[in-house]
């Protein structure tokens, strides 16, 4: 694939790297010239000095033949405007890096409409979201958040204890506009219908509302109903442990912050409602002491050093908190944490950069459709309703869909929902759907 990449920092140079290993064909901008000589001599790829905004630089790095287009900078304001203007350009499918705060903006204004963008994302609300299906879903075996976030996918596995084991789907009372889109058993994976029935130790694949998930989690796996949320201890009060405090404080988790700067301190203490923010220095044994960081049941590190990360964990591990988290912002640290870190007391090490790649890569085909995960004999498919398609107009009840595929998501501008039979499907309405392998190409002649 032909892919055009405007900025070689963190994030940029770690996939350029990546894209040029697997084969693609890669041409960079950067406006950085040292930094741009330094990726040069690594991978082989054209790689461009200047501003990605320009249209001559743009024509340099062969925008023409452009399949997929990255804007990675910094800065938002050269991510969103080169990224429109390649999508200006004809290229396909064009994605965007944007800072977190801008992302949080969203539900009041539809930033991918006005700038013709199919894609945006922030590392660090992508770091903070792996981080946080450790805290929110200890015992869920997979969490993907989909639809902007609104919509999330869980995979949990059927307590014997749960009431819905022995009876058919269709009497069994789920939250609203939540979906069981896939039953597991054992090497058997099926899209269920109503008169599927439940077993024990079945994988169960869910979508809906994070709220309305926990409580489809809690009839699924009795055992883990809590009355009160996990106690979460945050060191870093940048960027990505604000992101994750946001997320947590939705889940009824008691969630505290160590961040050294007072001004930043007194800034979180303001955003967020139900948080306690602590103007401390976490490095220090004492304060870990002084503030019983040993009683929490996770302690995460997001500081901007790998070091400081990996020292704060062990500190607590040696205090007696229960499980701890790490960001690392170099990919390789991360995977040697991951696989050993266990022996003292990190549960997981989460890579921003590795996070990044991960996002990007389900939109490395041609197709006019991406697989957002793959599940057992099927899918997760993302795909946008095309004007005169046969769903074009139709309530989603009205449409004969084929045996193994369900609808999971609909986005309809800001908008957000796992659809029920009475919502009207649209032009322009994007939608996910969980397709078994054999339904993929008649699901697609639905939509398309």
């Amino acid at each position: 694939m032909n892919i055009v990449i405007v900025g070689a920092g963190e994030i940029g140079r770690h996939l350029a790297i990546d894209l040029s290993r697997r084969g693609h064909t890669i041409s960079v901008i950067e406006s950085d010239g040292l930094r741009a000589a330094e990726l040069e001599r690594k991978i082989e790829a054209k790689v461009i000095v200047g501003d990605g905004c320009s249209i001559n630089l743009l024509a340099e790095a062969r925008i023409g033949d452009c399949e997929l287009f990255l804007a990675l900078t910094s800065d938002n304001t050269v991510n969103l405007m080169s990224a429109s203007i390649a999508k200006s350009l004809g290229v396909e499918r064009v994605i965007s890096r944007v800072h977190p705060g801008l992302q949080r903006e969203e539900w009041l204004f539809d930033f991918r409409g006005h700038f013709n963008i199919d894609h945006i994302f922030s590392s660090e609300r992508l770091s903070a979201i792996e981080l946080a299906k450790f805290i929110r879903n200890p015992d869920s075996l997979v969490v993907e958040e989909i639809a902007r976030g609104k919509i999330e996918l869980q995979q949990v596995k059927v307590s014997p204890k749960s009431d819905v084991l022995g009876k058919p789907l269709r009497e069994i009372n789920f939250p609203g506009r939540t979906r069981i889109a896939l039953v597991s058993r054992g090497d058997v994976h099926e899209v269920p219908n109503a008169e599927t029935i439940l077993e024990a130790a079945d994988i169960i694949t869910i979508f809906g509302e994070p709220r309305k998930l926990r409580q489809l989690v809690e009839s699924l796996q009795k055992e883990v109903s809590k009355k009160e949320g996990p106690s979460v201890v945050i060191f870093g009060g940048g960027e990505y442990g604000f992101a994750l405090a946001q997320m947590l404080e939705s889940w009824d988790c008691r969630v505290r912050i160590f961040e050294r700067d007072v001004d930043l301190a007194n800034d979180l203490a303001d955003k967020l409602s139900n948080t306690t923010v602590i103007n401390a220095d976490a490095t220090s044994l004492s304060e870990l002491e002084e503030e019983q960081v040993g009683e929490a049941d996770f302690f995460v590190a997001t500081s901007s050093s790998d070091e400081d990360n990996v020292m704060t964990c062990l500190q607590a591990n040696s205090l007696g908190a229960q499980n701890c988290l790490t960001l690392i912002h170099r990919a390789d640290y991360a995977k040697a944490i991951s696989g050993s870190g266990r022996h003292f007391g990190v549960v997981a090490a989460v890579s921003p950069r590795e996070a990044s790649r991960r996002e990007i890569s389900r939109f490395l085909t041609t197709e006019n459709f991406h697989v957002v995960r793959k599940l057992g004999h099927g899918m997760v498919i993302e795909t946008q309703i095309n004007g005169g398609a046969k769903a074009d107009g139709k309530k989603v009840g009205e449409i004969k869909w084929p045996e193994g595929c369900v609808l999971v998501g609909l986005l309809k501008g800001l908008h957000a929902t796992v659809p029920s039979a009475d919502d009207v499907l649209s032009k322009g309405d994007q939608v996910f759907a969980v397709v078994a392998n054999k339904a993929e190409k008649k699901f697609l002649k639905l939509v398309h």
